[in-house]
């Protein structure tokens, strides 16, 4: 019986340590407290008495982390929300062993030096299995936990929010060593004074980006507008009036959020008029963003209004070939009406926006806020060319695309000079969620060594420098504003943008490397079998 009740506080234990490192997310935000939040859930796995154990423990803290960061999905997902933490949480079963197999007992100073490598290894592992956009994407990744850190930041455009999670994890594992392992204090003092050095030589040599020029980027947000069957109106006119209080303050670029027009603008030239002569008012033109049905098949374009006069061939060839279904577009809107550049959005919110498998899922829309419609993808990239600026592009992405290293990456290998995110939160408006978002711009911000915008219909809204740093005020979610930042531009290229996710195929070929010396090690103490027994007896020999 007390080895029972020892067992089920371990697990409760496991869960409450795997929640802890939310606490360095947004909205407390504690960043410095990722450096120490994984120390009692690794002292927990060490002491594990079997792997079976560890395995069990490393689950339930992978799956009680999962809930604590996502723990705003409750009212979308409701009780959908813990099975899939259990789902994802098993990613973490690997590291869990890792951390006991190099942690657990009294390891010798070799064994301390690999673990200061495996073990984050192993944690960027689960990261990266994590990060596939079936299971929710690289939301909550641990490194994006120091996207207020300068010297973080700086580490991201190196080698992205991959190499900030590994130091991080680094360091926790040198303070375990350091706590439980008395006979490992050189390695581990080592360890974490390595993190120390290597974060102090990026910050000293390695380049910033090389600032030349600004734009004038205003940023719309209407606020909350009541649900009911003309919502998305009353949101067009709040972002209208709104956009129209910026005409004379030279704007270069007006962006709305996501969802800002829910109408096509092909089948409703009114809107498309409305849109051009509000970019001939403010002198600048305006993305925004459809969350619309488009028609499928041949469709001829509408009569445009005569302030839209010019759907121009792009949109309209676009629009003509288009299946049918609900997409959600980045438009470009000019004083003629839409300039032919649309972004469709191409990674989609698992539940939000479609239901995996829906045929075996699709319950999920009777107990949530699930997407009772699957929205279309787009099919690539785009950048548009910013009209007045010749040879400045931005690049848009929609919602928690920007969540995506790689999709940013991208957009800036192929010449954004500005990168844009459109997002909506207000169905998670009084949660974590709006903060943990906006943080998410800092850090593609430092990677690529690009300004981003991000722009939300209900806050929080923010604007980034090309190093991650803040440009003027963020607009809190009881905004409801236009406001105009100076967005600085910069040239040159990070080595994020120039090699990649070098961090993670380091991470993984060492632990291929170790796996092939453990399998070489356990077939190397495998004893030969015995030689077989003779089946006849032995020879006489004749004595005389």
């Amino acid at each position: 019986m007390g080895s029972k009740r020892i067992r089920y506080r371990r697990a409760a234990a496991a869960v409450a340590a795997g929640a802890l490192p939310c606490l360095a997310f947004p909205a407390p935000a504690l960043w410095w407290f990722a450096y120490v939040a994984l120390v009692p859930w690794m002292l927990l796995l060490r002491s594990a008495p079997t792997g079976r154990r560890a395995a069990l423990e490393g689950w339930l803290g992978g799956a009680g982390f999962i809930v604590a960061v996502h723990h705003w999905l409750l009212p979308s997902l409701h009780v959908f929300l813990l099975p899939l933490a259990a789902l994802v949480g098993l990613l973490w079963i690997p590291w869990a062993l890792l951390v006991r197999e190099f942690l657990g007992g009294v390891p010798d100073p070799g064994r301390a030096a690999a673990a200061l490598l495996l073990v984050p290894a192993g944690w960027l592992l689960s990261e990266l299995a994590r990060s596939w956009q079936g299971l929710g994407g690289p939301w909550g990744l641990l490194g994006a936990s120091q996207w207020q850190v300068p010297p973080a930041l700086r580490l991201a455009s190196v080698g992205g929010v991959w190499l900030v999670s590994l130091l991080v994890v680094a360091v926790n594992c040198g303070l375990v060593l350091l706590i439980a392992v008395p006979g490992a204090r050189v390695p581990a003092v080592a360890g974490v004074t390595g993190c120390v050095v290597l974060t102090g030589a990026v910050w000293l040599w390695v380049p910033r980006p090389e600032v030349s020029g600004a734009l004038r980027v205003a940023v719309v947000q209407p606020g909350l507008v009541a649900d009911g069957p003309d919502s998305t109106e009353q949101r067009f006119a709040a972002g209208e009036r709104l956009t129209r209080a910026l005409a004379g303050q030279r704007v270069d670029l007006v962006v709305w959020g996501e969802s800002s027009v829910g109408a096509d603008l092909a089948g409703r030239p009114d809107l498309a008029g409305r849109l051009a002569a509000l970019s001939a008012e403010v002198g600048a033109p305006l993305l925004v963003n459809v969350d619309a049905r488009r028609p499928a098949g041949p469709v001829a374009p509408a009569a445009a209004a005569p302030d839209a006069a010019a759907f121009s061939a792009p949109v309209a060839a676009a629009a003509s070939t288009a299946d049918g279904g609900i997409y959600k577009s980045s438009v470009l809107v000019g004083p003629r009406g839409p300039t032919g550049d649309r972004y469709d959005k191409m990674r989609l919110v698992p539940f939000g926006e479609y239901i995996p498998a829906r045929s075996l899922l699709g319950w999920a829309t009777s107990v949530g806020k699930a997407a009772g419609e699957d929205r279309r993808r787009g099919a690539e990239p785009v950048l548009m060319n910013l009209p007045g600026r010749p040879g400045v592009r931005i690049g848009p992405l929609v919602c928690f695309e920007s969540a995506f290293p790689d999709m940013s990456r991208r957009l800036t290998r192929d010449g954004a000079a500005l990168l844009i995110a459109q997002s909506a939160t207000s169905s998670f408006q009084r949660s974590w969620a709006p903060a943990q978002h906006a943080s998410l711009a800092a850090l593609r911000a430092a990677e690529d060594g690009r300004p981003m915008v991000h722009a939300t219909l209900t806050g929080i809204s923010a604007v980034y420098g090309p190093s991650g740093e803040r440009v003027g005020g963020a607009l809190p979610t009881s905004a409801r504003t236009a406001r105009v930042y100076e967005v600085p531009l910069a040239r040159g290229s990070t080595y994020y943008v120039r090699f990649g996710d070098w961090p993670v195929g380091a991470c993984l070929a060492l632990l291929a490397v170790y796996c092939a010396a453990e399998g070489a090690r356990s077939l190397g103490l495998r004893k030969p079998a015995p030689a077989p027994e003779p089946t006849t007896p032995p020879a006489r020999t004749a004595r005389g």
